[in-house]
């Protein structure tokens, strides 16, 4: 067992710390209240190869491993929620689901461009009425000819307003039982007619980000367009979801780094009866809290990569790392607005941002009760992989390079 990180996993890191942390960094508070993310963000992550990261080089990336994908959304996430969100909803339910579920059609048509951010993807799945229960989805698609009619609203969608092209999920047999077997997923475009789209605004966080809702009004898709086949849409869906939940684990451990790293400078600064808080146990306590949650955490995402790379299926893993690292994030964001007093609370600091955005990750890509039910199913031997007919491959350095 080896946990070094490789060069090229070292050489990764650097060039996306070294992004974030000098480019997007000094703008980061004045694009978290203005609520919305900088104009030049998207366009520079695809120059920089980071929209395509985890994708073979003959589709349009960069060839590295599941791994790089984590490493890339810790990074991110230590410096703002937004950007690692990119990476989640691109990368991680679009591209990924691509690469997995894509017939070879389907990968030069929309995979490549997506993989060199020549176009933006977002994961459409969430509805006003459907969340967890996801079975249950009401937007339906219709067959009609050689194509398929699109009818319904997806909600709490991100990147909703920046895509270029969804990855979607619809109700193609309205009477199916059980109900998950009615559905079926397709690549929308959204510029296409019958769509119409929007901003969420009055986010509680992740303000630096678009937050929207899609409405589809009769769109006709072309039928190649279907991603997988008919009534598979719940398996690509979950697989989707096993993917984004990858990306949401490694960017809560970014901001668990990131409020470890606010508290430990301001103790060291802040003086109480002349003594700098790093002096007292209290303090200590907390920040030995917040190192202890941060490698655990990361421990538990890198398990999941491994995991990925030797194409080996890590539903249980992921959702345990999604589960321990976004409820660990909000808890260090927490108590470091707490070490922080009365100056946390104000956005004079950054850990008021850390705390609001560590929230929402607590609800979106499975909210953290449905993670408990995953791992209670696994824990009681109630629950079993079944095999995919399409599952995700195995990094191989030879043929993704």
């Amino acid at each position: 067992m080896d946990f070094k990180l490789s060069e090229e996993h070292l050489m990764v890191e650097r060039m996306v710390r070294d992004f974030a942390a000098k480019e997007v960094l000094p703008s980061i508070q004045e694009q978290d209240r203005a609520g919305g993310m900088a104009p030049f963000v998207l366009p520079r992550m695809a120059e920089l190869g980071i929209l395509g990261i985890t994708i073979p080089v003959k589709y349009g990336g960069q060839g590295m491993d599941y791994i790089s994908l984590g490493l890339v959304s810790e990074e991110l996430e230590a410096v703002d929620t937004s950007l690692r969100v990119v990476i989640s909803v691109h990368s991680g339910l679009s591209c990924l689901t691509l690469l997995q579920w894509g017939n070879e059609a389907q990968k030069e048509k929309f995979l490549q461009p997506l993989a060199r951010g020549e176009k933006i993807a977002c994961g459409a799945f969430t509805e006003p009425g459907a969340g967890s229960d996801f079975a249950h989805i009401q937007a339906s698609a219709k067959k009609e000819g050689d194509s398929y009619i699109l009818s319904g609203e997806k909600m709490w969608i991100s990147l909703a307003t920046s895509a270029d092209f969804a990855v979607a999920t619809f109700r193609t047999a309205p009477q199916a039982e059980p109900a998950y077997q009615g559905l079926s997923t397709f690549i929308v475009n959204l510029n296409s007619p019958g769509i119409t789209r929007g901003d969420i605004h009055g986010k509680l966080g992740v303000r630096a980000g678009s937050t929207g809702w899609i409405n589809f009004q009769e769109v006709r898709v072309p039928a190649e367009n279907l991603l997988g086949e008919e009534g598979e849409g719940f398996k690509v869906t979950m697989s989707a979801f096993d993917n984004g939940r990858y990306t949401v684990a490694a960017g809560a451990t970014g901001l668990i780094r990131a409020s470890l790293e606010a508290s430990k400078n301001y103790v060291e600064e802040r003086l109480i009866a002349g003594k700098p808080l790093s002096e007292y146990q209290l303090i200590q306590s907390k920040i030995a809290r917040m190192a202890l949650d941060y490698q655990a955490s990361r421990l538990l995402y890198l398990q999941a990569g491994w995991l990925k790379n030797q194409g080996l299926r890590n539903t249980r893993e992921t959702s345990a790392a999604k589960w321990f690292a976004t409820d660990a994030s909000f808890m260090a964001a927490s108590e470091a607005l707490q070490i922080h007093g009365a100056y946390g609370y104000s956005d004079e600091y950054p850990v008021e941002r850390y705390l609001r955005n560590a929230r929402g990750a607590m609800i979106y890509e499975g909210s953290n009760e449905i993670q408990s039910l995953i791992q209670a199913g696994y824990a009681l031997d109630k629950r079993r992989d079944k095999k995919l007919r399409c599952e995700l491959p195995a990094y191989d350095r030879e043929t993704w390079t």
